[in-house]
């Protein structure tokens, strides 16, 4: 039979139990601790019957109060729309070429526009609209369907080359590769790129791949290469090229082509849309305003 370890000099005595030679202080937990220990079981049980709590397989547990955080913020959304209401009808009703007159109206419209653009399309063209290798820079010129107020409305509202809506900007580029002989593809790619002013791969490929694309490219791009805005044929005269202007880039893009998707916005227009009216005619004004609007 063991016997209860002798403490000498030991302000606070032991449990009696021991591991290995290691004593364990009989010390227990100050009253005030537990009682707000207590306090907080109480509390959690409480909270857990009047909250939204416990995980289920559908939801959580509504609780008692039916309280929501998502209702709440559905109801500051709701709220803010109906301050917002007088001046988004003011905006839908406007001729979309006479908001800039109006300053008021141009000011509200680029603001939220600036807030619909980095919510919804800043994720491809870029948080300045700089774009990116196969999304447009929305600050230059360069606009395959007109920059006016009107045209990127258009754009906005429909989209390019999606499937959910029949207004969708639409054009196809065809795999050249797949009708020319790969001597012509490199012909036609180095006279590609002396439009641009650039340096030819090759010079002595340019002469015969003029003729080359006369007789397969000018009917969209036109016989000068400065292309046609209305089939979305891009200009192949400056120096701006959506997927790369080298000549491994022009070559890949003659034999495969390319074919770059934007989903329609407006809900008005088609089932797939997000935006309201009012966010599609703010969003417009804003990107037509950055610098590249015509």
């Amino acid at each position: 039979m063991s016997k209860k370890p002798v403490q000498k000099g030991q302000e606070v005595e032991t449990t009696g139990h021991s591991w290995d030679g290691i004593e364990e202080y009989n010390n227990p937990l100050p009253k005030w601790w537990v009682y707000i220990f207590y306090a907080c079981i109480v509390w959690a049980i409480g909270y857990s019957i009047m909250y939204p709590a416990w995980p289920g397989i559908k939801g959580a547990t509504a609780g008692v109060l039916g309280w929501s955080t998502r209702e709440n913020v559905q109801i500051d959304i709701d709220t803010a729309a109906a301050k917002l209401a007088p001046i988004n009808a003011k905006l839908e009703a406007a001729e979309l070429t006479a908001i800039s007159g109006d300053a008021e109206l141009n000011a509200y419209a680029v603001s939220a526009g600036a807030a619909v653009f980095k919510t919804w399309c800043a994720q491809c063209h870029g948080s300045g609209a700089a774009g990116a290798v196969g999304y447009p820079n929305l600050l230059d010129n360069d606009w395959l369907w007109g920059g006016d107020i009107e045209a990127i409305h258009t754009t906005v509202s429909h989209g390019i080359r999606n499937e959910d809506d029949d207004d969708a900007r639409y054009s196809e580029m065809p795999a050249f590769g797949e009708m020319l002989e790969p001597e012509e593809i490199v012909q036609v790619v180095n006279f590609v790129m002396t439009l641009s002013g650039e340096e030819a791969n090759d010079a002595s490929m340019v002469e015969a791949g003029a003729v080359v694309f006369e007789d397969n490219c000018s009917s969209c791009h036109m016989e000068d290469g400065t292309g046609d805005r209305e089939q979305g044929a891009p200009n192949l005269t400056d120096a701006i090229w959506l997927y790369g202007g080298s000549y491994e880039d022009i070559t890949e893009t003659v034999n495969y082509s390319r074919y770059g998707v934007m989903p329609p916005w407006s809900r008005e227009a088609s089932e797939a849309g997000r935006l309201t009216e009012a966010q599609i005619r703010a969003v417009s004004v804003y990107v037509h305003q950055l610098g590249g609007g015509e």
